[in-house]
């Protein structure tokens, strides 16, 4: 029952998430970090590893000559294996093991009768969800049931979350900060995977980096390139970024900084039309060009809502919306206003998130997270953030325009016109880093010493 009552908050923490009021917590709360619950599940869970490798892995049938045999086998498989969980969630837990040949792996286990439980999971999802639309007519999350039917079964599906993590690393292969964990395909099935095991401290921990000297902003850069490329470029896009699924450490032996990307099991695939037309949304909001911020949300689905659509994505008042998302940082007092106003729309955001595509509603949740990490490194909405989408956004614009022609002259014109925005975006960046820097306020300083006085 727990369980269950933990994946109907989860989804409907997502619903409150996607609307960009959310409250500025670090602190992820999991029935499973008490002792009692996290004792009891690994007693139960370690043996679903034999259970499934036997059933699973190799079609063994239950209680036969062969089953005997491979058990003392499987017992085998482990030189240690640590009972306690390195972190427990609402489907599975993470244990540190051992190999025989000498390799450390972390064995993720999925809970036993998850896969049996997550059908009545859906369905009192369903029910609750029901009760509260007859309630409160104006309220629309039927959205969460339909989600949850899409999505749990691919969470489930261990083999699944395996291949989303290879390609993801095979994706952004260029970013040589990234990390995604090896995966071990010939001891993983359905509901037992393992994988390399890499140690770091959470994304969110800034005593951790101020310890191992790792510079908050660097991360906060690295970790907008990497979903800026996820989403604008490749439309495949990681939508669980919470801080215990985002690790960052110093490199053994090199000492370059690498963020550890965790848990594939959920990905949105975009499609290419959402994809382009949420680059052009984004390039206005940047822009601060009301008329295609209108344009570009309303076919993405707000309607008249495109105002709370537009401070939905970007955290931000309406206020700033217009003047400019990249030109003022935000401020205690619209934080406040955001907060403040939040109740007050709820039955517009509800409607809202009823009318978006079905993609949008995972990309809301993944930018929340991502800017509830921002802010506990206190980089939220620096410049190089949206500087970062603007590139990704240009590139993908350029590439789409250039594949949809055949003429050699106009492919030209394309990657020139890209070649120069991508320049305009460089230079713009330069002059802020300047602008900050020591001998910027020197360069500013002397020139406003040597400018002549106003008469």
């Amino acid at each position: 029952m727990a369980r269950r009552a933990l994946k109907i908050v989860s989804w409907t923490s997502m619903a409150l998430a996607s609307s960009g009021f959310y409250l500025y917590s670090n602190k992820y709360i999991d029935p499973n970090d008490f002792g009692a619950v996290r004792i009891g599940r690994a007693v139960a869970t370690t043996a679903v590893i034999s259970y499934d490798y036997l059933t699973s892995l190799r079609s063994v049938p239950y209680g036969s000559e062969e089953y005997a045999q491979l058990k003392s086998e499987i017992q085998d498989l482990f030189q240690s294996f640590e009972d306690t969980p390195l972190g427990a969630a609402s489907l599975a837990q993470v244990h540190k093991a051992v190999l025989y040949d000498g390799r450390t792996v972390a064995v993720k286990v999925q809970h036993p009768k998850v896969q049996a439980q997550s059908s009545k999971d859906i369905l009192l999802m369903e029910v609750l969800v029901g009760a509260v639309k007859q309630l409160f007519p104006e309220f629309e999350f039927m959205w969460l049931v339909d989600e949850a039917k899409k999505n749990l079964p691919l969470e489930l599906d261990f083999l699944n979350e395996g291949k989303n993590a290879e390609k993801v690393a095979e994706m952004l292969k260029r970013f040589e900060f990234l990390k995604v964990p090896r995966i071990y395909w010939e001891l993983s099935t359905r509901r037992v995977l393992l994988m390399e095991f890499v140690e770091g401290g959470q994304v969110n921990d800034k005593a951790y980096m101020e310890k191992n000297q790792i510079d908050v902003n660097e991360i906060s850069r690295q970790l907008g390139k990497m979903y800026s490329e996820m989403i604008f470029v490749n439309g495949f896009v990681h939508c669980d970024p919470h801080p215990g699924n985002v690790l960052v450490r110093k490199r053994p032996g090199t000492g370059k900084v690498e963020i550890i990307l965790l848990d594939h099991g959920l990905y949105q695939i975009l499609t290419d039309e959402f994809r382009l037309d949420y680059c052009h949304l984004w390039q206005a909001l940047i822009k601060a060009d009301m008329k295609r911020v209108k344009k570009y949300s309303q076919r993405l689905g707000a309607g008249d809502l495109y105002p709370l659509f537009a401070c939905m994505l970007t955290a931000r008042s309406w206020d700033s919306v217009n003047k400019g998302i990249g030109r003022a940082p935000v401020t205690a007092d619209e934080d406040v206003e955001i907060r403040n106003n939040a109740a007050a729309y709820l039955p517009q955001i509800s409607q809202l998130l009823n009318k978006v595509p079905r993609q949008m509603l995972l990309i809301l949740k993944t930018n929340d997270l991502l800017r509830g990490i921002e802010t506990a490194l206190s980089t939220r909405a620096s410049a190089s953030s949206f500087l970062n989408m603007s590139r990704c956004c240009t590139r993908a614009l350029a590439a789409h325009k250039k594949k949809k022609t055949c003429s050699l002259l106009k492919r030209t014109q394309i990657s020139l016109e890209e070649s120069l925005s991508l320049w305009q975006i460089n230079l713009h960046e330069l002059f802020l880093r300047v602008r900050g820097s020591w001998l910027g306020n020197w360069i500013f300083a002397l020139f406003y010493w040597l400018s002549p006085a106003p008469h």
